[in-house]
């Protein structure tokens, strides 16, 4: 069974590869994944405020539209 390496950015929507990434959270033994600081801060400020979004486009960051 293949596993994907990226996760989404909760903030932003990015996707993240998990194995590489610096920013990391938990929270209700989660763990998510942040592509810079801005987002991982943001996250942690209000986790519920971004559990529930779904993105509809995410993909590689071509630049910070979240921070």
């Amino acid at each position: 069974m293949y596993m994907s390496e990226n996760e989404i950015d909760p903030v932003c929507g990015m996707y993240v590869d998990k194995r590489q990434a610096t920013f990391r959270s938990s929270f209700r033994e989660r763990t998510y994944y942040f592509c810079s600081l801005p987002c991982k801060t943001q996250f942690e400020q209000d986790p519920a405020k971004y559990l529930g979004r779904i993105h509809e486009s995410a993909g590689p960051h071509t630049g910070h539209h979240c921070c």
